[in-house]
């Protein structure tokens, strides 16, 4: 039997700052409480004692490919090839360890995962191994062998092919410090007090490598390419008013720079419906409808010669 019974929640004023504070306290802490929130006393100590060593001694964590760029930056949600999130893996050293690779094991009961290993996802499915099982089929401990009785398969390896054009088993999960990081000329950004941050420096981390233009993905364009001609690979927008650009810009018919006034009216006509920088959508909506009504005001003038297509309508007034 369905319940119809209706809830009404009073929720205080400050509700809000309650929630607010409680997402802070949940990007700080991570799975340090083990599902109990601290009482405030333990949270102040906390911040006081584990903060300040994880923000000295952060590690960044990302899926590299042979030419060095960054394809994945790992944040505190980004699954591991024993299916637990980063953030469920040991990412705060006191000390930071001396020897290489750097081993982040996993912090849930009756995991066997040795360290945090990133495998991609094809879409929102696992990829499958050469053996043809998908990669939660696998033992998590390398070499990540198949558990479905598979005697040909002596660990996982995938053909899948990143976005960068390298295929999966070539790329690496790489764990470093601030210091080997700068060394590689990939961006580190500000230190933060929140846990299991990884690689993550800025809303642009969140793309992939290929579409980021900082230094751990495809790097800033050069001016070559940002002042190429529009083709067909840029956006219809662009490719709609490739023409008036370019003869606002003085590239047409071979004159740069030698626009008539009578050109620059036509196209400031022909760019009128263009939303301008800094324009609001109610000013530009207003702009518009005044530029018609100047413009159907002087058409009824004869100012330029405009004839109706269709005569107007004489509507008679309803009878009483």
């Amino acid at each position: 039997m369905a319940d119809d019974r209706q809830y009404h929640l009073k929720l205080g004023g400050n509700a809000a700052a309650h929630v607010d504070a409680y997402f802070e306290y949940r990007k700080i802490v991570g799975e340090d409480d083990d599902g109990k929130l601290f009482t405030p006393e333990e949270y102040e100590h906390y911040k006081k004692t584990v903060v300040p060593k994880r923000m000295k001694n952060r590690l960044f964590v990302s899926w590299t490919s042979p030419n060095g760029m960054d394809c994945k930056l790992i944040g505190p949600e980004t699954p591991c090839f024993c299916t637990h999130r980063y953030k469920q893996h040991k990412t705060d050293f006191d000390v930071l360890p001396e020897e290489r690779p750097i081993l982040l094991p996993c912090r849930v009961k009756g995991c066997r995962c040795r360290s945090y290993h990133y495998v991609p996802l094809n879409g929102s499915q696992p990829i499958r191994c050469q053996c043809k099982h998908f990669a939660d089929d696998h033992s998590e401990t390398q070499p990540y062998k198949c558990k479905k009785g598979c005697g040909k398969c002596v660990g996982f390896k995938s053909s899948f092919t990143c976005s960068c054009t390298q295929p999966t088993y070539v790329h690496e999960t790489l764990v470093e410090t601030k210091e080997e990081r700068e060394a590689r000329g990939h961006p580190v950004g500000y230190d933060v007090p929140y846990a299991a941050m990884g690689g993550l420096t800025g809303f642009s981390s969140l793309a992939d490598g290929y579409m980021r233009l900082d230094d751990s993905g495809m790097g800033v364009p050069d001016d070559e390419f940002l002042n190429r001609p529009i083709g067909a690979d840029d956006h219809p927008f662009l490719r709609m008013h490739a023409s008036t650009l370019n003869q606002l810009e003085g590239g047409g018919g071979g004159r740069r720079g030698q626009i008539t006034s009578g050109e620059v009216d036509q196209l400031s006509d022909q760019m009128s419906h263009l939303k301008r920088p800094g324009e609001t959508d109610m000013d530009f909506y207003e702009r518009r409808y005044q530029e018609r009504q100047k413009a159907e005001k002087a058409r009824a003038r004869g100012a330029i010669g405009y004839k109706p297509a269709v005569k107007p309508s004489k509507r008679t007034a309803p009878r009483k």
